[in-house]
C-alpha cells in the first residue's frame, strides 16, 4: 500500500527512478515537439505517454538526470522540465511550472485526450492572460513589426500593430520563440507558437 506523499516530494528535481513517485498519472498521449538544451540547442523529440507534472519523451537526445530542459509541444507551447532518468529510447522529466499553469495544463491535456472521441471544435488553445507592453517581432524576411502585447497564454499570443500587421500564415519571431500568425483583424492579430 503507498502511503501519502509529502509535500516536499513534488520540490524535489530528482526523483528516484526505481519508485513510482508521480503526483499525477501518465497517459498515453503522441505530441510531437522540440527540446531546448543547456547549450540552447534544439532536439526533436515526442512524447509516449504525459501528465501535468512531467512525461516520458522518446528522443535521440539523451540529456543526463538532473538536467534542465525547455520542451516546446507543438499543442502545448513552452514548459520547463527537470531530467529524471534516462531510457533506451529518451528520456523522463518532470515539470517545474507553478499550481495555476499546472492547471491550465490539466485542462489542456484532457481536451487533447477527448477532441477526436467527442468531435470537440478548438475555439482557444489555453485560457489567456492581459497583457501590456511593447514588443518587436520579425517576419522571416527581416521587416519589423512594432506592436503591443494584448494578452498571452501558453500556446499563443495577440498583439495591436503600431502599422502594418502580419498577413495569416506568415512566421514572426519574437526573440527566440517562433509563431504563426493565425488571425488578424484590423490592427489586432493573434498568434501560435510552433516549434519546427
Amino acid at each position: 500500500m503507498t502511503g501519502l506523499r509529502s509535500s516536499a516530494l513534488s520540490d524535489s528535481p530528482l526523483i528516484n527512478p526505481n519508485k513510482d513517485r508521480r503526483l499525477h498519472k501518465r497517459v498515453p498521449l503522441h505530441l510531437d515537439g522540440q527540446v531546448l538544451d543547456t547549450d540552447q540547442a534544439d532536439h526533436p523529440m515526442s512524447t509516449i505517454d504525459i501528465s501535468c507534472s512531467g512525461a516520458m519523451i522518446l528522443s535521440d537526445f539523451r540529456p543526463e538526470s538532473g538536467a534542465q530542459v525547455v520542451c516546446y509541444f507543438n499543442e502545448l507551447g513552452r514548459v520547463a522540465a527537470t531530467v529524471i532518468r534516462a531510457t533506451p529510447t529518451g528520456f523522463a522529466v518532470q515539470f517545474r511550472i507553478v499550481d495555476h499553469k499546472r492547471d491550465k495544463l490539466a485542462d489542456r491535456l484532457t481536451w487533447l485526450l477527448n477532441k477526436d472521441q467527442l468531435d470537440l471544435v478548438e475555439d482557444r488553445a489555453a485560457s489567456r492572460k492581459p497583457e501590456s507592453g511593447p514588443a518587436l517581432l520579425i517576419l522571416e524576411d527581416g521587416r519589423e513589426i512594432k506592436c503591443r502585447v494584448l494578452d498571452i497564454s501558453l500556446t499563443g499570443a495577440s498583439f495591436e500593430a503600431e502599422d502594418a500587421t502580419p498577413m495569416v500564415g506568415d512566421t514572426v519571431f519574437a526573440g527566440n520563440v517562433r509563431g504563426q500568425v493565425v488571425r488578424v483583424g484590423g490592427k489586432s492579430f493573434a498568434i501560435r507558437y510552433v516549434r519546427q
